[in-house]
């Protein structure tokens, strides 16, 4: 039986607040585990009027905390904007409040615009490091190891169970490297998918936390009452998701 899981980006609609969107995250999830979703991934955007979930892993917790059974993670970090030691603490805290219930899947994009990715602090040659970083960051969320300097606390040995995120076929090749579960965001990059999840399956080595390939294909999926509702709601979708990908704000 295939699993369905939920990614939120906890929208701001029109007329609402912040503070109304992160209630609404919190109530799908809700509504999401009283249905028997297995996931519920937050994403990472930042400088964008619409999306609330800029601080991703305050964000788990809010949900993971009103919430029983379903996971709780990051659909994703993006992990260029980070160190992984910063990230290996937040998401060790999770773990450690919420055991069991937390996944950690990273990108490799900045999820915003050339001047907010300044604004965090971060290099615009900082994705080039993304493999190096999902090394780190495994290691640091992994048992201690002999003459180790850097600890993170809490972090270690949680084994927080990571993901690849991706829309091309880098980040296909990457989880099958590292032998991670890897989630394809078919929902903006059709046209890449059989080809990615191919060559994953394909080149996939097992790892201590995966011994078979594991794939999940994000897809839009638009509720309403009636057909006309749905589809005006789908182009707002749309919009979004273009804004997104330019990096605008609205």
């Amino acid at each position: 039986m295939v699993q369905l899981s939920v990614l939120d980006l906890a929208y701001i609609g029109e007329g609402f607040t912040p503070a109304d969107a992160l209630a609404n995250a919190l109530d799908l999830a809700q509504h999401a585990e009283a249905a028997g979703f297995t996931r519920f991934w937050l994403a990472e955007h930042h400088n964008l009027a619409g999306i609330a979930s800029a601080a991703t892993a305050v964000c788990i917790c809010h949900v993971a905390g009103g919430t029983k059974t379903i996971r709780v993670g990051a659909g994703g970090i993006m992990l260029p904007n980070h160190s992984p030691m910063v990230i290996a603490e937040q998401f060790g805290t999770l773990a450690t409040l919420f055991p069991g219930r937390i996944d950690l899947g990273l990108g490799r994009a900045p999820g915003t615009d050339q001047r907010t990715l300044q604004a965090l602090r971060r290099g615009p040659d900082s994705s080039e490091y993304f493999p190096q970083d999902v090394v780190e960051l495994r290691a640091l969320l992994g048992p201690p190891q002999e003459n180790q300097v850097i600890h993170a606390i809490p972090g270690e040995d949680t084994n927080v169970p990571l993901w690849i995120l991706g829309s091309s076929l880098f980040g296909a090749q990457l989880a099958a490297m590292l032998g991670l579960p890897y989630a394809f965001a078919s929902h903006f990059a059709p046209q890449a998918l059989m080809q990615a999840v191919s060559i994953y399956r394909e080149r996939f080595e097992p790892s201590a936390q995966l011994t078979e390939p594991y794939v999940m294909v994000g897809c839009n999926v638009i509720v309403s009452d009636t057909e006309d509702e749905a589809r005006r709601l789908f182009t707002t979708q749309q919009q979004n998701s273009t804004r997104m990908v330019r990096g605008t704000r609205g």
